[in-house]
């Protein structure tokens, strides 16, 4: 296992569901319930020193229980090294604790996901739409179950008779 998956199950071995290694990369998934607590920790840590969040962005598997994945990449610029974190989300409860608090620049990367897939980050300070119009409410667009054409596309246009 990779020294700093390590240091993660140990620290917070209820939360830790699993790890893997491929191409020097590391990924290590866990409960999204301590989300917060483990990324503290991976910022705070002395010898981690995750000082930067990369990208916030989310997978949908709509056919399985927890059908959302957030993904979160972290580098250390003193450390010289990098991590991604990922936590699973229900449908039926699609919420995560938000990481504002410990990286400023998830903002908008949260507000990002928001928008599209429809996930809430619960004590986001400014949770609103950012890509879509605020008063748009026919869905999330990066969904797989939002139409491929699109919701009511062909009443926003007028189109030319051929």
């Amino acid at each position: 296992m990779h020294p700093i998956a390590q240091k993660i199950q140990e620290k917070f071995p209820d939360a830790f569901v699993g790890s893997i290694e491929a191409l020097g990369e590391v990924s290590v998934s866990v409960k999204r319930e301590k989300i917060v607590d483990i990324c503290r920790f991976l910022h705070d840590d002395p010898a981690l020193s995750f000082d930067m969040i990369t990208d916030i962005c989310s997978v949908d598997f709509p056919n399985e229980e927890l059908r959302f994945e957030m993904i979160y990449q972290f580098y250390s610029i003193q450390r010289n090294h990098r991590i991604r974190i990922k936590a699973r989300v229900p449908e039926e409860d699609c919420a995560i604790d938000s990481v504002t608090g410990i990286w400023k620049g998830a903002d908008f990367m949260e507000r990002e996901v928001y928008d599209m897939m429809g996930i809430v980050f619960n004590n986001h300070p400014d949770l609103r739409r950012i890509l879509m119009t605020e008063d748009y409410d026919e869905g999330f667009p990066l969904r797989k179950d939002f139409p491929v054409e699109g919701k009511g596309w062909r009443d926003t246009f007028e189109f030319m008779p051929s």
